[in-house]
């Protein structure tokens, strides 16, 4: 991985709270790739790999609509004021094709469409909602300065 990262603060590793895995912890010294930890690395790139099958404007958002109850396509889209037909298609068929999302086609006339988190998708809703967690609070942690000043 030479000049994949350049300068960066080092990783050491830590236990993490449930002391089963290791995590990254910024210090304060540079560092650069032959002397970060294979761990350190690794996490990095999972990190990485998270965001790249959640990134966009949309894909969050539809993860954690789904993961309240399966809905039909008119139904994200009404929700998700803004996004087009075309995006919500490719992002519901990113989302199909990663596995976290799946699609049914019922037999009604009209053609119904729905899309519900499969249980591998339902595996981010602790990150949704440490997501929606720290939401509040910075949002709270704004007004407060807002308000406060």
């Amino acid at each position: 991985m030479p000049g994949y990262f350049r300068e960066v603060v080092p990783c050491r590793e830590v236990l993490s709270p449930k002391g089963s895995s290791y995590l990254c912890a910024m210090g304060t010294s540079r560092l650069t790739e032959e002397t970060l930890s294979k761990a350190c690395i690794q996490h990095f790139k999972a990190i990485e790999d998270t965001q790249y099958i959640l990134s966009g404007k949309w894909r969050v958002l539809i993860i954690s609509m789904l993961a309240f109850r399966t809905m039909r396509y008119l139904e994200l889209q009404r929700f998700l004021s803004g996004i087009g037909t075309k995006m919500l298609s490719k992002e519901l068929q990113h989302l199909e094709i990663n596995g976290l999302v799946n699609r049914t086609v019922r037999n009604t006339k009209p053609v119904t469409v729905e899309y519900e988190l499969t249980s591998y998708g339902k595996s981010l809703k602790p990150l949704l909602d440490e997501m929606a967690r720290w939401g509040q609070e910075h949002k709270k942690r704004i007004v407060k300065e807002v308000s406060g000043k």
